[in-house]
């Protein structure tokens, strides 16, 4: 049906409190209980909602009554601050980088709410029950008998709102200021009660202690709020409670009270450089609460029906950890359409690291790929770090190597350079195997790609070799023929030298079974990224896996797999980033992708399980979790929504089901390592629009004495390859449509077909 007839199909069935689709309601699913565990988190485009403040875990401030830290964050500024690098060149990184204040929301003060009953004022209460869910959040409160429900949500507009019920007549006083934070050094805000619009506006300004450049001294200068306006509103009148009178530090300082009953009152924020903007997005909240609400959940709940391919197992927890994972990478996506963010991109994390990040991007970009609208989901992930090359804002080292800053905004980029932008190539090349775009493709190599590799190509985790290929037929494909002969002369691909390559690299420094060992004895998990290469020698891989993976005493295996850091060198070295890093996302993603690449399908598929049941879900909270890092005393760290995570939805996809598929190609891939704990997992994927979901499941079954394993395909528009793993069991006998060929793994059986069918099998007896 038409998209529109689709959304309002949708917001219906939200409105009759239907599931949106037949067997799931995936906000309602994916509704956690979180007082005392985790702060509130909602996501607009432009803006988001902190509730409470936990200090890396720790719970500081509990969430209250009312809105009390959202945040309009468009990218202008890093932090808290609006000026202007002071270095020279290309190194210049703009205006808004900032190293102070990432987190200023915990100091912000917007609608904090107090509960007047019978006439005793019960100051900013706690929740008794708080629900987090990926379109709302809903708090409720015991306070004096009387039972109060908020709802908050960001609407499409990017106001935010609370609708409040009680089960009894109170008062509700509501206070705040305008922006002021720890590294404020003074306020120049304004504020004024527009009594028609019954509506409180703040213009916001004022200075702040600001460092743009790595090294630098700090500078006073502009807050990042400069020039914006606050609206905040309700949906009853509250002219004659209305208090405003300018605050000790000189900022704009707010109170009101309004009565709320079973019937509801709403409260409202909005932020925008336009004033009228502000107000009228504030007043439209307000005036549609119920059916913006509505639009919501149901537009949350058709991203992730829709947008992403659908997974379900025999152990519903990893169903829960595996959409919960995408509900945050999802919400993390922003849309601003100025300067050097022109395109749709997700995000790392709601406090200190809002903005895509260059490493981040590695694998936040193939989750992208499999993505159903792949000019929303995926382009921009690869093509924002572009305005960066174009604009001439990167670091050129003597040797012919560009590297770009970790992060950027509209006007700003970091200051931190590095080399995985080698990893964004094979990135963009799975988009265009996952959608044929050769007009993508084009804006990916030509004035960035092409330009950033040509001189030096460094590579990220021994990929160069792969790499090299790439920008390889990424000219051919795109016409640029005398291209080609540069990108196989600048990275030698004969077999000899590559082989030679990761020969020289084996038991360096004298570390026995192990790759790229450093002199100082630090023992990272990078050694296990290099066999994501396909030119990595499986008989190393093999060793090292042994050797250092499964090993409890001295390698990575610590409370779960992996530690950032192997045992050994544990002692050794001890500084705080050490001890807080102990367990990280990234590292287990890289790692636990590199053994499925190389084909260990039982040791890649139980150490995944393993990692994910213990790093992403929390098993006394019943619940999955998505933290920056674990200490090494297991305790959590950073941020507590972290799209650093997204990796391990690619650990679902491309390592337990191991699905893979090309377009131009017309060729569809399962080579499946389905956990030996499960009984059957499936997948629907969204391969093209017009044929529909294309389903892959695996399944096993205990049957005359041996198992019956099989392999099932239907509604695949392209050709179909299946690779079957027998769990290092006799293959007894197989049954397929397919034709026979040889697997690309040790011991596995692979069939393939010569044309498109309707439906594909594979099924074997083992014992």
């Amino acid at each position: 049906m038409p998209r529109s007839l689709a959304t309002i199909v949708c917001l219906i069935l939200c409105l009759l409190s239907v599931p949106v689709s037949a067997d799931r309601n995936y906000c309602e699913f994916l509704g956690q209980s979180i007082q005392g565990k985790k702060h509130g988190f909602m996501a607009g485009n432009l803006s988001y909602y902190v509730g409470g403040f936990h200090a890396s875990w720790k719970p500081v401030e509990d969430e209250t009554i009312g809105l009390t830290h959202p945040i309009h964050h468009d990218l202008r500024s890093r932090g808290v601050g609006l000026l202007e690098s002071g270095l020279k060149g290309t190194e210049h990184t703009g205006t808004g980088n900032d190293y102070n204040g990432w987190e200023f929301y915990k100091d912000t003060r917007v609608l904090y709410g107090s509960v007047v009953i019978d006439g005793k004022l019960f100051r900013n209460p706690a929740p008794t029950r708080m629900i987090w869910r990926p379109d709302k959040m809903i708090c409720e409160y015991e306070i004096g008998g009387v039972l109060i429900k908020e709802e908050k949500f960001i609407g499409a507009n990017d106001a935010a709102a609370s609708i409040i019920t009680s089960s009894e007549p109170i008062t509700l006083r509501f206070e705040g200021h305008s922006f002021f934070v720890r590294h404020s050094v003074s306020s120049t805000s304004e504020i004024r009660y527009e009594t028609k619009e019954n509506t409180i506006l703040i213009s916001e300004g004022g200075t702040v202690r600001s460092r743009p450049d790595p090294g630098e001294p700090e500078r006073i200068g502009p807050i990042v709020y400069e020039g914006m306006t606050t609206a905040l509103s309700s949906s009853k009148n509250f002219s004659k409670s209305v208090q405003l009178k300018r605050g000790e530090k000189g900022e704009s300082r707010y109170l009101f009270e309004i009565p709320c009953d079973s019937k509801g009152t709403t409260i409202s924020w909005a932020m925008n450089d336009d004033p009228g903007k502000a107000l009228r997005a504030a007043r439209e909240i307000i005036a549609k609460d119920r059916l913006m609400l509505a639009e919501k959940t149901a537009e949350m709940n058709r991203l992730l029906k829709e947008e992403i391919p659908q997974f379900r197992c025999s152990d519903p927890k990893f169903e829960e950890i595996y959409y919960y994972l995408w509900s945050i990478y999802l919400m993390y996506y922003i849309e601003v359409g100025k300067g050097w963010e022109m395109e749709n991109h997700t995000q790392t994390a709601v406090n200190n690291f809002l903005g895509i990040h260059r490493y981040d991007a590695c694998f936040q970009i193939k989750v992208g790929a499999w993505t159903r609208d792949k000019p929303r989901f995926a382009f921009g992930n690869v093509l924002t770090w572009k305005h960066l090359v174009e604009n001439g804002r990167y670091r050129e080292t003597p040797n012919g190597a560009i590297m770009l800053s970790d992060n950027k905004g509209i006007n700003w980029h970091s200051g931190a350079y590095g080399g995985e932008l080698a990893e964004h190539v094979l990135g963009a090349w799975q988009i265009y195997e996952h959608s044929g775009d050769l007009d993508f493709l084009r804006k990916c190599y030509e004035g960035y790609f092409r330009k950033v590799f040509w001189k030096r190509l460094g590579g990220f985790a021994m990929n160069g070799f792969e790499v090299a290929e790439t920008l390889e037929k990424m000219a051919a494909l795109l016409g640029h023929k005398e291209d080609v002969s540069h990108w196989e002369k600048l990275v030698r691909r004969d077999p000899e030298r590559i082989r030679m390559t990761f020969d020289q690299r084996w038991e360096a420094n004298g570390h026995k079974d192990y790759f790229m060992g450093p002199k100082n004895g630090m023992f990272m998990t990078n050694a296990f990224w290099s066999m994501r290469s396909k030119y990595f020698p499986r008989e190393y891989a093999q060793k090292m896996i042994n050797a250092w993976a499964l090993n409890r005493e001295d390698g990575f295996y610590g409370e779960f797999f992996p530690l950032a850091m192997a045992k050994r060198s544990m002692s050794k070295f001890t500084s705080p980033p050490d001890l807080s890093f102990g367990y990280t996302p990234d590292t287990a993603y890289f790692t636990l992708d590199g053994m499925f690449r190389q084909g260990f399908a039982k040791t890649a598929s139980e150490l995944t399980l393993n990692h994910l049941a213990n790093y992403n879900y929390h098993e006394q909270w019943g619940l999955p979790v998505a933290p920056e890092a674990y200490r090494r005393d297991l305790t959590l760290f950073g941020d507590q929504y972290s799209n650093f995570n997204a990796g391990k939805i690619l650990l679902f996809l491309e390592g337990l089901a191991g699905i893979s598929y090309s377009l131009p190609d017309q060729t569809l891939s399962v080579r499946e390592s389905m956990p030996s704990a499960w009984d059957w997992m499936e997948f629907e994927i969204p391969i093209l629009k017009k044929t529909g979901r294309t389903k892959i499941r695996i399944e096993r079954q205990n049957k005359n004495g041996g198992l019956n394993k099989r392999i099932i395909v239907e509604n695949c528009p392209l050709k179909v390859k299946l690779e079957l793993w027998p769990e290092e069991k006799k293959v007894v006998s197989s049954d397929s449509d397919l034709s026979e060929i040889k697997a690309s793994r040790p011991h596995s059986i692979a069939f393939e077909s010569s044309g498109i069918s309707s439906k594909s099998s594979l099924s074997v007896f083992l014992k």
